[in-house]
């Protein structure tokens, strides 16, 4: 990488800490269907798995009709719950994202949201997080033929903000994330502090880069020196 461009996120477990949503939404229907509650952190670690997974895990049921059904249903409540907005907001930036993203912003540089959770309720806590007018980019799987791991998404995701992909840096907390950066020809970044399945090790996905906590991350650009080409401007 000659110098940085671009710096793009996965959503869940990468930007935005969205997991106690998932587990207020989930036990609510374990309750409803007169099953015991999950444990909070055994949804947290599972979020990745998206919501058929989830259904599963909570339900322990196989693939098929009820599964879906049961998908339909969590979608349903999990929308009703992040668009309350009476609620407390539960999704928040992890700690050092919102200074990283100023000075992303301070030296003109692009950054955006790459993710597969669908546009409706991406929007909506991108929104709530106050950065959905701050983004260069914001690619759900409602914008492409072909999700992660596929890399599709995340080059659409560099057009869109004016940057080329082989200068740009992805940061994702699940094995489809590196896959699909190092697929667009980016460099990728694990963020170990997401939502790591019981038994993963993000060591082992070959990221360029592996990180506990955002700081290490802004550290990791300062010893870049934010080296940028001085003729990029955000589209």
């Amino acid at each position: 990488m000659k110098a940085i461009e671009g710096v793009f996120f996965d959503l869940d477990g990468t930007l935005l800490d969205t997991a106690e949503d998932f587990v207020i939404t989930i036990n609510k229907m374990l309750t409803e269907h007169q099953q015991p509650e999950l444990d909070g952190h055994v949804i947290r670690q599972n979020v990745s798995a998206g919501s058929r997974g989830l259904m599963q895990l909570a339900f322990k049921i196989p693939p098929g009709t009820e599964l879906e059904q049961k998908k339909a249903q969590f979608l349903q409540y999990y929308d009703l719950h992040i668009q309350d907005h009476n609620r407390s907001t539960l999704s928040q930036p992890y700690p050092g994202i919102l200074p990283l993203i100023d000075e992303l912003e301070r030296r003109n540089l692009a950054w955006g949201i790459v993710t597969n959770k669908p546009k409706p309720y991406a929007i909506a806590l991108i929104r709530q997080a106050g950065l959905f007018d701050r983004s260069h980019s914001i690619v759900c799987p409602e914008d492409v033929r072909n999700a992660k791991p596929d890399p599709e998404s995340l080059i659409l995701a560099c057009k869109q903000a004016n940057c080329s992909p082989e200068n740009s840096v992805y940061i994702g907390d699940h094995i489809r994330d590196i896959e699909a950066g190092k697929r667009a020809g980016m460099v990728t970044v694990a963020a170990h502090y997401g939502y790591i399945a019981e038994g993963d090790n993000p060591e082992q996905w070959q990221a360029d880069f592996n990180i506990d906590n955002v700081q290490q991350l802004h550290n990791w650009f300062e010893s870049l020196n934010w080296e940028m080409p001085k003729d990029r401007s955000p589209a």
